[in-house]
């Protein structure tokens, strides 16, 4: 296909709410749920500080809400606090398929507008489903190549969702929808050499505030490439060594990418999941103690090492990177939330020690969401744990109690349990809502 921007502008052009299918519709709920929690639960990490204080001189009218806080921004500048909020815990949703991190670019920019630009629940939940589905196809077509050379596809990506999501709320034409992806494409960008630091967090931040800015630009007229993803100077020939543009064009409308979000569990890179459920399973069956344990034997798909094997963390987010601190944090707390990438514990002697007993090996035979761990103990007894899918696995897929629990946990620890509580309620009935925008006035302190 030569044209393969233009067949995915107007597609979205195109998109009718009712022909999406509920489960589809269903799916995209469930993501804003999981988004909008860990949005409020990251609002008061030190980035978040950093970040306000840096850009609130600069910032426009206030246009939309910083969620989980008393800041109201622009929306260009709300869209990027929100996407780093929404990230800073690595615990937001993931699409397994190309480990993009679908909702923080997407849910990041639709929510910002919505406050600004009146829209009912339904419209934006739309916006949201093909925006999403935008980023993860364009992800499809370059995955896995694109992320083996070294970019961050949820930046990369995620710009390009953004873009379809914001032009579809602003109604663009086929053309003003075929610029706003090439004014999104050219400023793709994310490194994965930040993983571990604030500027991972920044990325999908990033990638809403530019994706919007790219559809508002096309909204008045201004121009870009008609082919940013085909062209052999556009997106997918620059920024990636193979490409399927079959990918991006097959099924659209018919197979949906957005069901096949997953949400995590734990909030670290989702490679280490499998570890961590193998460790927190052993520990709860045999009562382990720190102190029990002499060893600890994984054996691990390649990209664990390659994405996660700090060995010597010294912060919370180069915590979330190390396979040795995750599966440390597992056995002695029997939990990988956000408590335990605090600065504090990743520091701690205890779990310090007990990091230095984790080994990994590679093998090329094992899933990204496999492990095999065995625990050798001082008193010589060998545990052995098989995860054959992490929980948070589409085969092992977090339910709608076990979703409501983490967003409890998260948005509990920002806003009154009863405002936490409401909140909660408010995503759940996100089609039917009147007015999308009351969603962020929620989530605001």
């Amino acid at each position: 296909m030569t044209e393969v921007t233009r067949h995915l502008a107007k597609w979205v052009v195109d998109s009718k709410f009712d022909a999406i299918p509920a489960a589809v519709r269903q799916s995209g709920v469930r993501s804003m749920l999981n988004w909008t929690g860990c949005a409020v639960g990251g609002s008061r990490h030190e980035t978040i500080d950093f970040a306000i204080r840096a850009l609130k001189p600069f910032s426009g009218p206030a246009q939309a809400s910083i969620l989980g806080r008393s800041e109201k921004f622009d929306m260009l500048n709300a869209a990027l606090i929100n996407g780093m909020a929404s990230h800073v815990f690595d615990f937001d949703d993931t699409h397994l398929k190309t480990i993009i991190h679908p909702a923080g670019p997407v849910a990041s920019a639709v929510v910002a507008m919505a406050e600004h630009r009146p829209m009912t629940g339904a419209q934006m939940l739309h916006a949201f489903i093909l925006g999403v589905e935008v980023e993860c196809r364009i992800g499809n077509s370059v995955y896995p190549a694109h992320y083996d050379i070294g970019w961050h596809i949820t930046g990369t990506a995620g710009v390009f969702g953004a873009a379809a999501a914001a032009g579809k709320i602003l109604g663009l034409d086929e053309q003003r929808m075929i610029w706003a992806l090439g004014v999104a494409g050219t400023q793709s960008s994310g490194f994965r050499e930040m993983f571990g630091t604030m500027c991972k967090s920044f990325h999908p931040g990033a990638a809403a505030r530019n994706g919007m800015a790219a559809a508002l630009l096309a909204e008045q007229g201004f121009t870009s490439s008609n082919r940013v993803l085909e062209a052999p100077r556009g997106f997918a020939h620059v920024m990636s060594a193979s490409r399927d543009f079959e990918e991006v064009t097959r099924g659209l409308g018919e197979v949906w990418e957005t069901a096949l979000n997953s949400y995590k569990p734990f909030a670290c890179g989702i490679v280490i999941h499998p570890a961590i459920d193998g460790c927190i399973q052993l520990r709860n069956e045999h009562g382990l103690k720190a102190a029990d344990v002499k060893s600890v034997e994984l054996i691990v798909d390649p990209l664990v090492l390659e994405l996660t094997g700090k060995r010597t963390p010294q912060t919370g987010l180069e915590g979330k990177f190390s396979v040795y601190h995750s599966c440390a944090a597992a056995i002695i707390h029997g939990a990988a939330g956000e408590r335990e990438y605090a600065d504090a514990v990743v520091r701690d002697a205890e779990i310090m020690t007990l990091r230095d007993k984790v080994q990994a090996r590679a093998r090329d035979d094992i899933r990204e969401d496999e492990v095999f761990v065995e625990i050798t103990l001082n008193d010589g007894r060998v545990l052995k744990k098989h995860v054959e899918h992490a929980i948070g696995s589409l085969e092992r897929p977090m339910d709608d109690k076990a979703l409501n629990a983490k967003f409890d946990g998260l948005a509990r620890d920002v806003l009154p349990v009863a405002k936490a509580d409401a909140l909660r309620e408010l995503c759940w009935k996100l089609e039917g809502l009147a007015n999308a925008g009351d969603l962020a006035k929620a989530a605001a302190a």
